[in-house]
């Protein structure tokens, strides 16, 4: 096992990370940017280096940077999170150069699944089902674009190769729209992931997001930890999250889970990784992989009892899973709720002084936070400030803590999401369940006409 990592990244992941270092006995190395001088994790670190301003670029997307801090502090691997350099092949291959262990998957298996061209033709021949779409990247010539999206049919999506997070994505309803479409997507997917290819799907019309979360050794050991239901959505940001997927049969959810795990074992995948997942009329469409621990995480944990942070750093350090498909069982149900510095309706990014901080507790109740009273959300970065998540026996029981923790729960000196939640909570077709991927955006349409 690892003496010690460094966590190369911020935020509530970070002190994650953190806590799964000290439970595991291994010192952690945090590093920071001079607007995260006053984090927790970083005063309660024993060890931690500045990287650089608060501009991204100069600190957390500087691989030098984090190179550097590794090789001072003798650190052994690097934890990247989520986010920031965490899916990034080039940087885990300068780590693994540079003669440390990247805790995450191989260079390799990032670079197939990052590329989501590449990434659909590896699960195609996995035996993964696939949304209808081009046969990869698609051609310049505008025949052949408007033939291949006569061939799926109409809406059509176009998608950037090389994208994530919701971004590089254009819904086409008629031929007319198609050729400027592609062009514009190409524009924007140059310009944000430095990769100009674009490929084209089916756009299935009121689907749901749904996910498998998987976990992976280097000796082909691979197994799946149920599912996730994160369709209420954004503008293709996540708000909300749950283990299991309401409504959705134990057999279909089996069915694709070992067709996820066998995918991993194909590619040779290792440590904890995400099969996403368009939902719709009972069949699952893969549409890409998170090739790292995602946010919603710990819904899953909740569901499982499994450690997902700690196995990660079990897998790096050549261990063998500690557990097999069939000790994983899913216990209850577990919501999530992404606590944002932001305006509840306007979605306006609110950084500044907490001036207080009252987390909840109670029975089920789960707090992953890195904030405190008087402290600074500075206005670089995303404007996420914690996780509340509530677990319960049931669906029903899950919902009520969550709805007595949000009660509870204070945040003063800035504007939060919070309001948002507490009537998601009470809304009649979220507590129903099932909701696909547009009923939130319609909601809030709604919200905003009263």
């Amino acid at each position: 096992m690892f003496k010690k990592i460094l966590i190369a990244n911020r935020g509530e992941i970070a002190l994650r990370i953190q806590r799964a270092c000290r439970e595991m006995g291994i010192k952690a190395v945090m590093v920071y940017s001079e607007a995260d001088r006053d984090a927790k994790y970083v005063k309660l670190a024993e060890e931690a280096v500045c990287i650089g301003p608060a501009q991204s670029g100069l600190s957390y997307l500087n691989m030098p940077a984090i190179i550097s801090a590794a090789e001072v502090t003798d650190a052994e691997a690097i934890h990247p999170g989520y986010g920031f350099l965490s899916e990034n092949a080039d940087f885990a291959e300068r780590v693994e150069r540079s003669g440390f262990q990247f805790i995450g998957p191989t260079p390799e298996s990032i670079r197939i699944m990052g590329d989501k061209v590449s990434a659909k033709q590896a699960m195609i021949k996995a035996g993964v089902p696939c949304v209808p779409g081009s046969e990869g990247e698609l051609p310049d010539d505008p025949v052949q674009i408007k033939r291949i999206a006569k061939t799926i049919g109409y809406p059509v999506i176009i998608k950037a190769a090389g994208g994530g997070g919701g971004r590089g994505m254009r819904v086409v309803h008629t031929e007319a729209a198609l050729i400027n479409a592609v062009a514009m997507t190409k524009n924007e997917a140059g310009a944000a992931f430095n990769n100009a290819a674009v490929y084209m799907e089916k756009y299935l019309q009121n689907p749901r997001h749904i996910e498998i979360q998987i976990i992976a050794d280097k000796y082909k050991n691979a197994v799946y930890l149920g599912e996730r239901d994160c369709s209420m959505q954004r503008r293709h940001q996540k708000v909300i999250e749950e283990a299991p997927a309401p409504g959705i049969p134990r057999k279909i959810i089996e069915r694709i889970g070992d067709r996820c795990v066998a995918a991993c074992k194909r590619i040779g995948y290792r440590g904890a990784g995400t099969f996403e997942f368009l939902y719709e009329d009972g069949e699952f469409y893969f549409i890409e992989m998170n090739t790292r621990v995602q946010v919603e995480h710990p819904v899953t944990e909740m569901t499982t009892g499994v450690d997902i942070v700690r196995t990660q750093i079990m897998v790096a350090a050549g261990e063998k899973l500690p557990f097999t498909q069939r000790q994983i069982q899913i216990r209850g149900h577990a919501i999530e709720c992404r606590l944002n510095a932001e305006d509840s309706y306007k979605f306006i990014p609110s950084p500044g002084r907490i001036t207080m901080w009252h987390p909840p507790g109670g029975p089920g109740i789960r707090v992953d936070s890195h904030v405190y009273t008087n402290y600074f959300v500075p206005p670089n970065y995303d404007s996420m400030i914690g996780k509340l998540i509530a677990h319960g026996d049931t669906r029903e029981q899950a919902l009520a803590r969550m709805r007595t923790a949000l009660g509870e729960t204070v945040v003063e000196g800035i504007n939060t999401n919070i309001a948002l939640h507490r009537e998601l909570m009470i809304d009649a077709k979220f507590m129903e369940g099932g909701t696909n991927i547009h009923y939130l955006e319609g909601w809030l349409a709604d919200h905003a006409r009263k």
